[in-house]
């Protein structure tokens, strides 16, 4: 028996997000078919955690015990082979046994994407959240350096997270404008439903004059979601990186 990870990307477009769900598509479910059809083995893959319908991802990682002979070096071009084009396993390696996608992770980033540009674009409808505004970066990133750092983030999550600790911590957030594209990158050691895009829409709203520096930190000290910005569209959302060191 060997456990594999996986880096994998895919485009969330037309997924019902990560985790497998009846009667939904998901990316979970698309690997763990392609696993079936092209090595012949019944698989569960554990990710490193779910992306919502429309996320998308750049490095996801995953893993599932293979009890195949199969070449390492050959399961990424075997499963691509057999995924559909929406999804692409980048590398594919054995890991220790006691490995887990989701409990060794240490950090994870993410990138949301902005275009800022006053044209609409077709090409960029599903990839990233079109503002027509003008942004002001500066004002982008005085709050974002307020919400560095270990906080409650009661405030920035969907109502319906259900989780009992709301603590996280935010190691990294930036904000950098290229031309008519703002990106911001957050790096921390967990997120709560929606806090990614949560906190970018605050980081939005604030720039637009929505939200106040007192709203941002009554968010933070009190949990009021009413203070924090609005949730951002899933398409501008991408899984970066996940750093298991």
């Amino acid at each position: 028996m060997k456990r594999i990870l996986l880096t994998i990307e895919y485009d969330g477009t037309e997924f019902s997000g990560w985790q497998k769900q009846p009667n939904q598509r998901t990316v979970q479910g698309e690997i763990e078919e392609a696993i079936f059809r092209s090595i012949g083995e019944r698989v569960e893959v554990f990710g490193s955690g779910r992306t919502d319908a429309g996320v998308h991802a750049f490095n996801q990682s995953a893993h599932f015990d293979l009890k195949a002979p199969v070449p390492i070096s050959k399961i990424a071009d075997v499963l691509n082979n057999a995924l559909p084009c929406d999804i692409a396993i980048k590398r594919a390696e054995e890991v220790d046994g006691e490995f887990h996608a989701r409990f060794s992770i240490k950090k994870k980033q993410y990138l949301y994407k902005i275009y800022n540009g006053i044209k609409k674009d077709v090409f960029l409808a599903n990839r990233a959240a079109w503002i027509k505004k003008q942004l002001n970066i500066d004002k982008m990133r005085e709050v974002a350096d307020m919400l560095v750092g270990t906080h409650d983030f009661h405030g920035y999550c969907s109502a319906n997270t259900s989780v009992e600790n709301f603590v996280r911590t935010i190691f990294d957030l930036t904000v950098e404008k290229i031309e008519d594209f703002v990106y911001v990158s957050v790096t921390g050691n967990g997120f709560l439903y929606n806090m990614v895009r949560i906190i970018v829409g605050t980081l939005v709203d604030f720039s637009m004059g929505k939200l106040t520096k007192e709203d941002v930190l009554i968010a933070l000290r009190e949990g009021q979601r009413s203070h924090s910005g609005q949730t951002m569209p899933a398409c501008g959302l991408y899984l970066n990186e996940t750093f298991y060191n």
